[in-house]
């Protein structure tokens, strides 16, 4: 019930219930990555993705990134592209969590001005 509710009136937990319609009715499965996200388009051209899990755009691979935004004309394949040793894995967007990253001397340590609200 609550998983119900939740796709009726929230978009950035997994798909709504009209995203889940439109997707039944216009949308043709392209493909699946390695995170569990599936790939749609439709007769027209347009193309989207659903999610699994939390709804957040830096989940998207680099081998979808380009098919999604319509800049080359095929999926590139996981095993022709070279990794190399200096990549690091892939992090999600840590922005207003506990694990964000802060610079040194953001924290009012070192002002070289008194604000007028202290």
């Amino acid at each position: 019930m609550l998983t119900l509710f939740k796709q009726i009136f929230t978009w950035w937990n997994h798909q709504t219930l009209g995203t889940r319609l439109h997707t039944f009715f216009k949308g043709k499965f392209v493909g699946k990555d390695e995170k569990g996200n599936k790939y749609y388009e439709s007769k027209n051209g347009r193309r989207w993705v659903i999610y699994n899990g939390e709804v957040d755009s830096t989940k998207i691979p680099n081998e979808w990134f380009s098919w999604i935004h319509f800049t080359k004309n095929k999926i590139e394949k996981v095993q022709d592209q070279k990794k190399f040793s200096w990549q690091k894995s892939h992090k999600p967007n840590l922005t207003g969590t506990d694990k964000a990253y802060h610079p040194k001397k953001s924290r009012n340590e070192n002002k070289k001005y008194r604000s007028w609200k202290e």
